[in-house]
């Protein structure tokens, strides 16, 4: 899968240093995943968040962060859409 939104991990890493390893890791595993189906991503990241639209919340260091992506599994592209923390996400629009 190609992680489209590099940047806006590394510009939310430099805030919350916390996180940086966790988002390197995430961001090597799903470069390097072959996922057809929304199952595919739930078989790897069970806590993850299947929403409508092919969009998935991922839960980031116990929680206290979370990540939205869109996926296109046909062109095998994984779009960043938003990161923040928890309290951030509480106030996100679904």
């Amino acid at each position: 899968m190609r992680v489209v939104g590099r940047k806006r991990l590394e510009k939310f890493a430099s805030k919350h240093a916390d996180v940086r390893a966790q988002l390197n890791a995430w961001r090597c595993e799903v470069e390097n995943a072959d996922w057809q189906a929304p199952t595919d991503v739930k078989a790897r990241f069970p806590s993850a968040s299947i929403l409508s639209d092919d969009r998935i919340i991922f839960d980031l260091k116990g929680n206290r962060y979370r990540l939205e992506v869109k996926i296109s599994y046909e062109m095998k592209i994984v779009l960043v859409t938003r990161i923040g923390t928890h309290a951030e996400y509480s106030e996100w629009k679904f």
